[in-house]
């Protein structure tokens, strides 16, 4: 599924996230599910190792996961 992460967009619906791939290879294997409610916005920047969720209410918050870059065979590469 595509998922706006650019800490502007708001998930439509109700989403459960285990990791996050851009377009770029980075990628985010989070440590713990993350549930996301509509309305909440996500900001994804694999380039600096950063994740922050910001709900609907206001409260903003880092999960914490296991970040890399994958290679075109599908390998993480660290």
């Amino acid at each position: 599924m595509r998922l706006p992460t650019d800490g502007v967009t708001p998930v439509s619906r109700l989403v459960m996230l285990d990791d996050l791939e851009n377009d770029d290879g980075y990628f985010c294997e989070l440590a713990s599910p993350l549930f996301l409610a509509p309305g909440d916005r996500v900001l994804f920047d694999g380039m600096r190792a950063s994740l922050a969720v910001t709900r609907a209410n206001g409260e903003t918050f880092s999960p914490t996961g296991t970040w890399g870059v994958r290679c075109r065979y599908g390998r993480p590469r660290f």
